[in-house]
């Protein structure tokens, strides 16, 4: 099979050398229109799980990411002059740029061609028997038939921008600073032994106040760190300004699809769909999109078979992570419902903000029934089947009025 895959993203890269190791005939080319070691962002998180499919698909690419990543155990939450410690499961940050070199190496020694500064545009596609759209969230690919895919993008409340420090951080780290134009919070995880990503997210009406919708990125840059001065250490910040000097702050863009190929052109990873930062599952999902991908390939002759099976199946999985990222992105849009609990109630309810049952119960009666539920089975069913069913009939009642 001739193959192109257009995007030389984690998704991408890891396809092609699943498709090398099924087959080394397949004439694989990666595309990819940025220059080598160009890429948006600053480091990746992920969980051991998708380290085991990664050892299943590729013992090779997961060991090189897996000795080129750090770990954690901990969370940590900063409320003021509040801390809360609490375990967790083990997570891992890599450099985005260090996990891109290590797919790209991997696969051309594998014999897959890694294009750089090769833009695809979506008139001209490749001469190729699959065309594999891996260009992100604002894949030209996916636009140029947006009503064939049924794409919805949906956009958050609040605003936020990824930011890089040299201020190194032992634990997952939560930090929430009152302003006199309400709260302002960050998520901070090292990715490396001298970096960590950074991202900040307010409301809009913080982020007005604080004079960041019009601040360049040195003066929002300077305002964030007296912001989180005890946080940093005295370490500052590192921004990625545009040409202009302004501030990439977002709004977060949820994309869905109804289908997921049309022909030989298939979605895959942020082309596909997102899923809200505050999960941190975006690269994970993406790569699993490519493991289940070569696998419908592996297992169908027939293209449209394997393409109809890839995306049928990628989309039921998506379900419960999709909503748990809503009610994640929905938790820190009502920050203040649940910012003045005390600090273990705080943090145990930041841990259960994907439930759904959450944002309709009182957060303190919400914290008992959790504590209870934690010891004794009958809660926890009632919790589950409750749950869904309430988030159904207040969505239900909402789309009546």
């Amino acid at each position: 099979m001739k193959i192109a895959c257009v995007g030389g993203g984690p998704a991408s890269l890891y396809f092609s050398i699943l498709m090398k190791l099924q087959d080394p005939s397949h004439d694989i080319t990666v595309h990819e229109r940025n220059p080598a070691g160009s890429t948006y962002g600053w480091g990746v998180t992920y969980w051991a799980a998708l380290l085991d499919k990664l050892r299943e698909g590729d013992p090779a690419s997961a060991l090189a990411v897996r000795e080129n990543s750090v770990s954690w155990t901990e969370g940590v939450a900063h409320v003021g002059a509040r801390t809360t410690v609490a375990p967790g499961d083990e997570g891992f940050g890599i450099g985005r740029r260090r996990m891109l070199d290590l797919l790209a190496e991997r696969a051309r020694t594998l014999g897959v061609r890694v294009l750089y500064e090769s833009e695809i545009t979506a008139d001209r596609l490749p001469d190729a028997d699959l065309v594999v759209a891996g260009d992100g969230v604002n894949s030209a690919l996916r636009e140029r038939h947006a009503d064939h895919f049924g794409s919805e993008i949906v956009h958050g409340r609040n605003h936020y921008v990824w930011l890089g420090t040299a201020k190194v951080f032992d634990s997952f780290t939560f930090s929430f600073v009152e302003t006199d134009h309400g709260w302002i919070w960050c998520y901070a995880y090292r990715f490396g032994d001298d970096r960590s990503t950074l991202v900040v997210e307010c409301s809009p009406e913080t982020w007005r106040g604080l004079g960041l919708d019009t601040a360049g990125e040195a003066e929002g840059l300077a305002l964030l760190e007296k912001l989180f001065a005890d946080l940093l250490d005295g370490h500052g910040l590192i921004g990625r300004a545009q040409p202009d000097g302004a501030a990439q702050w977002l709004t977060f863009r949820t994309l869905t699809n109804r289908t997921w190929h049309r022909g030989n052109l298939v979605l895959l990873g942020d082309a596909a769909h997102t899923t809200h930062y505050s999960i941190g599952a975006g690269t994970t999902l993406a790569l699993e999109d490519a493991i289940s991908l070569a696998r419908a390939l592996r297992e169908h002759e027939d293209l449209d078979t394997a393409l109809t099976r890839y995306g049928r199946e990628r989309r039921a999985e998506l379900l419960p992570v999709q909503s748990a990222a809503r009610h994640s992105a929905r938790w820190y849009e009502n920050l203040p419902r649940y910012i003045g609990l005390p600090p273990a109630q705080m943090f145990a309810l930041l841990g259960q903000r994907h439930s759904p049952l959450l944002p309709y119960v009182p957060p303190q009666l919400y914290y008992r029934v959790d504590r209870a539920a934690g010891r004794l089975e009958a809660l926890r069913r009632l919790k589950r089947w409750l749950g869904p069913k309430v988030a159904r009939g207040v969505q239900a009642r909402a789309h009546r009025r």
